[in-house]
Order: C-alpha cells, then sequence, then structure tokens
C-alpha cells in the first residue's frame, strides 16, 4: 500500500501511471488502469478511548457534630453505674486540659441522681456520630468477660498448661517516639544479633523455642480455657488452695489475632452459627488430637502479669494494660460483687455492662460513648452509656466496640453470644479539639 512505500518507489508508481497511453478501441481505459495501479489509500484507524478513571467515593468525618436527641434511647437509659465509671475515666484524665473542666463539673453529682447526671451530660459535653471513612454508621459489636479457671502455683497432676509473665528478650518499640501520628502503634520483636526480627508465634512459644521457663505464674488445667483467657486479657485463676489468683494482660508477642471460629468455618469444621465459644469448645472436646493445630492458627500470644486481689484505683494507675477480645467464652463462677473489675488499657478498672473496648485511633479513651444496639443474639434493644477505657487487638476501626460484660457465669454466656450490629456517638467535653477530617 502507498502509505508503505518508500520514496523512490513512489515516484517510480507515479511515473508508470503518467505513460499510460491514450485510450484505443479495445483497450482498457487509461483512468481505469491507473486506477488499479494507484488503489485509493486506506482511512487512519479509529483511535481507542480510554475510560475515566473511577472516581473515589466521597470520604466522610469519622466523628461528625449531633444532638442528644439524634441519641435513640438517651432517656430510656437508667445511668446506673455510669457516674463511677465516669469519675473513674476522669482520674486518668486529669492531666488533660480539654477534660478538665467537664471532668470537674461532675464533682457535685450524688449517686443515684440520675435525672442530675443527665443534665451534667448534656451541659458538658456535645456528641458525636461516629462513622467509617466510607459514610458507614453501622459496625460490629461483640462481648467479653472475666473467666474463672482452675489452677495451680506449680506444675502437677491436671494442672500442666502455663500461663506466662513477659519473657526477658522481648522488644517494645513505641513508634510514637519516631513520629507521633503513629500514636497507640507499637512494635514488638527481640534482637537477632544486631537485627530486630519478629518474636515467637504461638507455636513456637509452645515448643519451648522462646526463653520462658521460669516465667510462669500459674498452671492451669484447660488448654482451651487458657487459650481463651488470653482471647479476654483477664480473669481470675482458683487455686487448690483456696486462693483467687487474679491475672491481667501484660504483653503480647505482636503477631496478629486470628479468630479460631473462623479458622474452623473456613475448613468446613463449623457453620457460621456455630462456631461461638461453646461451638469451639464442642469441636476441640470431639477433636483432642487436634485442638494444637487450632490453636496455633492463631500465632497471638499473650503474656500475663498477677494482679492484686482487690484492684484499687492506685493499683489500677499503676499500668495500663489493655484486652485481646474477641472470641469469647464463659466461666464457671458466679456473679462477684466483692472487688473491682479488670483493669482495662485506661489503667482503671472496668464496670460490668458500662465499659467498653475501642480502637483509640478514632475513639479518646476514657470518653463517654452512646451505644445503640442489640442484646445478645436477639433483636430486643440495647441502648447504653459507656465508657470507653478498654482496647483490643481485635478492635479495629471507628464504628466497633466490644462490650464488657463483667464476672461469672451469666457474664459468660451473655458475652459467646454477643456479635450484633450497633451504632456510636462519642460524648466529648464542649470546646474538645476534633481531629482535621
Amino acid at each position: 500500500m502507498i502509505r508503505h512505500l518508500s520514496l523512490a518507489g513512489l515516484l517510480a508508481l507515479l511515473a508508470s501511471c503518467a505513460a499510460v497511453p491514450p485510450s484505443v478501441p479495445g483497450t482498457v481505459p487509461p483512468s481505469q488502469t491507473a486506477a488499479a495501479a494507484c488503489p485509493a489509500p486506506q482511512p487512519c484507524p479509529v483511535c481507542p478511548v480510554c475510560p475515566a478513571p473511577p472516581v473515589p467515593p466521597p470520604r466522610v468525618s469519622v466523628l461528625e457534630r449531633a444532638s442528644f436527641d439524634d441519641l435513640p434511647g438517651w432517656r430510656e437509659d437508667a445511668l446506673d453505674g455510669v457516674l463511677g465509671a465516669l469519675r473513674a475515666s476522669c482520674r486518668a484524665l486529669r492531666f488533660q486540659t480539654a477534660w478538665r473542666e467537664a471532668c470537674a463539673a461532675a464533682d457535685p453529682i450524688g449517686p443515684e441522681n440520675a435525672e442530675a447526671l443527665r443534665r451534667y451530660l448534656e451541659a458538658n459535653f456535645v456528641p458525636h456520630r461516629v462513622a467509617s471513612p466510607q459514610g458507614a454508621t453501622q459496625g460490629l459489636i461483640t462481648g467479653y468477660y472475666e473467666p474463672l479457671l482452675r489452677g495451680s502455683r506449680e506444675r502437677r497432676g491436671a494442672y500442666r498448661f502455663p500461663l506466662y509473665a513477659p519473657p526477658d528478650d522481648l522488644l517494645v518499640i513505641d513508634l510514637a517516639a519516631i513520629n507521633p501520628d503513629l500514636k497507640n502503634m507499637r512494635l514488638r520483636g527481640r534482637l537477632n544479633g544486631r537485627r530486630v526480627v519478629p518474636y515467637f508465634s504461638r507455636a513456637e512459644i509452645e515448643r519451648g523455642v522462646a526463653p520462658v521457663a521460669g516465667k510462669e505464674i500459674a498452671w492451669v488445667d484447660d488448654a482451651i480455657e487458657a487459650f481463651f483467657l488470653q482471647i479476654q486479657g483477664s480473669g481470675r485463676i482458683q487455686l487448690e488452695s483456696g486462693e483467687v489468683l487474679r491475672i491481667g494482660y501484660a504483653d503480647q508477642n505482636g503477631h496478629p489475632y486470628q479468630s479460631a471460629g473462623r479458622y474452623l468455618i473456613e475448613r468446613g469444621e463449623l457453620e457460621l452459627n456455630e462456631a461461638s465459644m461453646e461451638g469451639i469448645k464442642a469441636w476441640a472436646r470431639a477433636n483432642p488430637s487436634r485442638v494444637d493445630e487450632m490453636l496455633n492458627a492463631n500465632p497471638s500470644y499473650v503474656f500475663f502479669r498477677e494482679l492484686p486481689a482487690r484492684v484499687s484505683q492506685h493499683d489500677a494507675a499503676a499500668d495500663s494494660p489493655g484486652s485481646t477480645p474477641s472470641d469469647p467464652g464463659i466461666s464457671t463462677g458466679g456473679p462477684d460483687t466483692t472487688t473491682g473489675g479488670p483493669v482495662g488499657a485506661l489503667g482503671v478498672p472496668l464496670t460490668p455492662r458500662r465499659s467498653i473496648a475501642v480502637d483509640p485511633r478514632h475513639i479518646p479513651l476514657g470518653a463517654p460513648v452512646f451505644l445503640s444496639t442489640t442484646w445478645p443474639n436477639s433483636e430486643t434493644p440495647l441502648a447504653r452509656l459507656m465508657l470507653a477505657q478498654d482496647t483490643g487487638g481485635a478492635i479495629r476501626g471507628p464504628v466497633r466496640a466490644d462490650f464488657f460484660w463483667g464476672f461469672g457465669a451469666e457474664a459468660g454466656t451473655l458475652a459467646g453470644k454477643m456479635r450484633q450490629q450497633g451504632k456510636m456517638w462519642v460524648l466529648l467535653p464542649r470546646g474538645y479539639p476534633l481531629p482535621a477530617r
């Protein structure tokens, strides 16, 4: 085709076209011969049209100002237990300027005066609707509790499953010291020569690779109960002597939490509606030879510390462990009213049915949070003012909370069933500096 000829070839072709003799009878007209020798050029190809780049969905503010009228069931909440939980939060927040005035205003409120407490909250706080950056205002609400296990200070008989304090070679790297934007972010690891490498996984710790010998706080009689104790983050050990040992979260090996229930679902061992704590325990009893396989599918491992039998505010403020929910369990003990709750990440004892674990990247620790959800495994509304006093390894995202049910069998049953959808509003003191959008 002409468009592929060289310049010399094009000139030769034009010359041959010009040399065709005039038309004579019985011959092909010169015009037709020239047309055959010089075909029409092909049209230019149509250029492809590239699709327009996708338009990202608009991002919304995680915290959006609202009013108390937007809180469903706000006036129906009896607010029992809220004042004590709020004052515990204020003790932890007393050095923060943004909280000083609001916390001081709570001092004159008397106990059991729900209306005075409600007026105080409406006068000193502004509710803010919590949403994901994509605009979702509903999220997952799970539950946790404080279990009771049987154990011994020494390994003997049935007591052969250890609960460890943190090993000496566990390194904790606070990233906030490098970049303030990485607040609440910590890395765990260990030294290998001059390199910092990830700490040992659960399977490696159980195999005895990690230097945990001599770090045993107690030995318990059930590997599954010990596993769920790590998930709850704190609990009590009934010793043979009759003494009750309280232990709480001290640290973690840095590996991400993986749900045992999800592991069994993905392998066809359990259906979705069977993957509760009770379902997992039943599977373990039916498959004793595969328990280690299931446990080691979660590489995360929690280390504990011993707590005073009666947790005081002074004890609570000395350190601030966190819980790592949220595959729930169930204890064998009854309700307990003689001791405070376990210590949460804020450094204060948790209040049953008034404390929640949140993601502190989105919800300030210590803040009141109005929660609108439903009772465990039910459509019955559950609307309560809670205090954000804990964190958890599985609690990630703005609209995400873990509801602390307390201690005992009833609390364990409720925690084990709770996997509800819910909405959240965080109450912040007037003038509180909100993060930039």
